[in-house]
């Protein structure tokens, strides 16, 4: 593991996609929570965070940055903001 970017927990993961503009769907029994985005009415990008699996790896913190349409460096930027 890269000891440039350490694993996030469940807090800062939802902290750096609140500070990225990304809103929480409401949740229907499953773990998985599905973050949003959406540019006037249209949906513009979607992140699904699954905290039971946290503290999250490097690549998974790479793959929620992907989805977040964000580089890596971004998405740890946020989430120690």
């Amino acid at each position: 593991m890269s000891g440039a970017h350490p694993p996030l927990t469940c807090k800062e993961v939802k902290a750096a996609l609140k500070r990225l503009g990304f809103h929480p769907r409401p949740q229907k029994g499953t773990s998985h929570e599905q973050w949003v985005k959406y540019d006037r009415d249209r949906l513009v990008g979607k992140v699904t965070v699954d905290c039971p699996k946290q503290p999250f790896s490097h690549t998974l913190v790479a793959s929620m940055a992907k989805q977040a349409g964000v580089s890596k460096a971004s998405f740890y930027k946020a989430a120690k903001s």
